[in-house]
């Protein structure tokens, strides 16, 4: 009975792994689209216009821990302070694209 049990585990793992989503699935080119369209008023050019000790350099997003998609995702879907929540806005799939430009951007220095 074990062994039958064991076996349905594993074949359901080897059949629900293909369909995760995986931890950087951004595409960076749509996601400056996004960033233009949605974050550009407030973040231009990796600025913060709203508090400007907490820009999109690579050297903040570190200080401030949000230098990973998983980071930036979940702030660009809740918001933080005066940063408003588009996770109802935008898709997750939007989300995870303006994460890997932010991060795309920032280890260039936004140039």
């Amino acid at each position: 009975m074990k062994r039958i049990l064991a076996i349905v585990l594993v074949a359901i793992a080897l059949f629900a792994v293909p369909f995760t989503r995986p931890a950087f699935a951004g595409n960076a080119a749509k996601g400056a689209t996004v960033f233009n369209a949605n974050c550009a008023a407030c973040h231009m050019g990796g600025k913060n216009l709203v508090n400007a000790a907490k820009s999109l350099s690579k050297a903040d997003l570190e200080k401030y821990g949000m230098n990973s998609v998983e980071a930036i995702t979940t702030q660009v879907k809740n918001g933080k302070g005066a940063m408003p929540a588009f996770g109802a806005k935008l898709t997750a799939e939007q989300i995870d694209d303006v994460a890997a430009y932010v991060l795309e951007k920032s280890e260039g220095g936004w140039k």
